[in-house]
């Protein structure tokens, strides 16, 4: 059975950073993961999404059929992939850049990962204050094994920064409020 993760929003937002980190942590567990990328062709505030395929064993299918988890960072994207979500999907939006959150049978949670990244000093480091939320959330991978990522896939002078961002959303999401 595969896990099926997409990342969302508009181009400049490191959502295939965001993609690349957690695919390595993941291969770091011993697990496969396939990645596919689709961005508008404009390098900043195009409609842009990374999906990645975990499974244990060999994946069937490379592509996202059916997402377990759907991450949503700008209002670009918030309704493009609800026809790929279901009952036991979850979602994770950016409070403050989302405002039409998708609608369904599926569980919602609007976090402040803009207003938190802004609030450590660097709004830039808003993918890695989601990718702390969904590690907390969907427990889609070893914690440590996530941060060793970011640490090593990122600029060392940011390293303090990656950290705090990283912590701040495994914190927002310990008693998240549905949408």
């Amino acid at each position: 059975m595969a896990t099926e993760i997409r990342f969302s929003g508009s181009g400049g937002q490191g959502l295939l950073l965001s993609a690349r980190i957690l695919a390595a942590a993941l291969a770091e567990e011993g697990r496969n993961i396939a990645q596919s990328n689709a961005y508008e062709p404009v390098s900043r505030g195009g409609l842009s999404r990374s999906d990645l395929v975990i499974s244990d064993g060999e994946a069937d299918y490379p592509l996202s059929r059916r997402l377990n988890f759907l991450l949503i960072l700008d209002e670009a994207a918030a309704t493009a992939s609800t026809h790929l979500l279901d009952a036991a999907s979850v979602v994770l939006a950016d409070a403050e850049r989302v405002t039409t959150l998708p609608e369904g049978p599926f569980t919602v949670h609007a976090l402040p990962f803009t207003e938190t990244a802004r609030q450590l000093g660097n709004p830039r480091v808003t993918n890695i204050v989601a990718l702390g939320a969904l590690v907390a959330l969907g427990k889609v991978c070893d914690a440590d094994a996530l941060e060793r990522s970011i640490l090593a896939m990122t600029p060392a002078k940011f390293a303090q920064l990656n950290r705090e961002a990283f912590a701040a959303g495994k914190a927002m999401a310990e008693a998240p409020v549905p949408a």
